[in-house]
């Protein structure tokens, strides 16, 4: 018998459960065997564990897939790793050779598989992936900066398609961690004024620290009042985290404007005016995912710039699984980490 790990395990809609699994081994030249330092509880693990699943997971599998790791072991044929070195990692396994793929658009391969949904992922002390799919990192970055890593790359997919310019105004619907995201991104490359607009008051001061210029309830005020205040014909662009806000973002964005959709609801069966898209020549874009930016945000990680420490609400031990997963459930958690061999700075 191999070496045990603890590993949390997906054991049917709705249920997870703390268990043993052997330590995983490299088994094919390209793979990587990584020690995980640190692993954080995505939307999507939430959404994993809802009965009935909002996303797919394989009975038994280990779930989680935000980790910053260090290499514990290669294969024989990986030549950009080596043990010691500190990765973070892209759980999104391409097949490379789908239509998607060979036309550079391997973020929406036909037969993408992933770490934490078909196979064992990160909430685990060890885990396996391709080469391909991990990079490597300065040591002087803190754990806890690194592990925004893998949400980044999903921001900053999205973010490539935006091309903001020096003073342009931009809405974000939805204040939860990927509009923090946004709104950090959007200033640091120029916006003007960056409204986001956020039902939750617990949520005001950490979308504050991302830079937010103003911070709208649409309860309490309308969307498109506020931002014309200041852009009489409309923002620049919108950008949609919750997925299903487009009317309000095509409300609020100036007629040329760019829309992103970012936000996933496939529950969501929207109602669309699509002459006001064409007559108004607005421009709506979808992003999933990164395609091929994990590397924009390992060098984005090491110059220090893309520092989002403040938004960790909890820092707990792989076995207090359970109280980080209740805590974003209730909305009480912004960030969540884990850490399988006790907190490293």
């Amino acid at each position: 018998m191999g070496k045990k790990q603890k590993a949390i395990i997906y054991t049917g809609p709705g249920k997870w459960e703390l268990t043993e699994k052997p330590v995983p081994e490299v088994e094919k030249a390209n793979e990587v065997l990584v020690k995980i330092l640190a692993a954080s509880i995505c939307g999507t693990d939430v959404h994993i564990l809802a009965d009935p699943p909002e996303y797919p997971a394989k009975v038994g599998v280990t779930i989680g897939h935000e980790i910053v790791g260090e290499v514990a072991d290669v294969g024989s044929c990986v030549t950009s790793l080596k043990k010691g070195d500190r990765v973070i990692m892209d759980n999104n396994i391409a097949c490379g050779v789908c239509d998607c793929c060979r036309s550079g658009n391997s973020n929406v391969c036909c037969n993408m598989v992933s770490l934490g949904m078909e196979l064992d992922g990160a909430f685990a002390q060890y885990c396996v992936a391709p080469e391909g799919n991990l990079i490597k990192i300065n040591k002087d970055v803190p754990v806890d900066t690194a592990i925004f890593a893998e949400p980044l790359n999903c921001v900053m997919g999205g973010f490539q398609k935006i091309k903001i310019m020096p003073g342009d105004g931009v809405l974000i619907l939805g204040g939860g961690p990927i509009g923090m995201y946004f709104t950090k991104l959007c200033k640091m490359c120029g916006a003007g004024k960056v409204y986001v607009s956020e039902v939750s008051e617990k949520r005001t001061e950490l979308i504050k620290k991302s830079g937010a210029d103003r911070i709208i309830n649409p309860v309490k005020e309308k969307l498109s009042d506020v931002v014309r205040e200041d852009y009489p014909d409309g923002v620049d662009i919108v950008i949609d985290c919750v997925g299903v806000l487009i009317n309000d973002a095509l409300e609020c964005v100036r007629p040329a404007g760019d829309v992103l959709l970012f936000g996933l609801n496939e529950n969501a069966k929207e109602s669309i005016c699509q002459s006001f898209i064409t007559r108004h020549g607005i421009t709506v874009k979808g992003t999933f995912i990164g395609n091929n930016v994990m590397n924009t945000v390992a060098k984005g990680l090491n110059s220090g710039m893309l520092d989002f420490r403040y938004m960790i609400t909890h820092k707990l031990p792989l076995e207090e699984f359970g109280t980080g997963l209740e805590a974003m459930r209730k909305g009480e958690a912004v960030e969540v980490v884990l850490y399988p061999w006790g907190e490293i700075k």
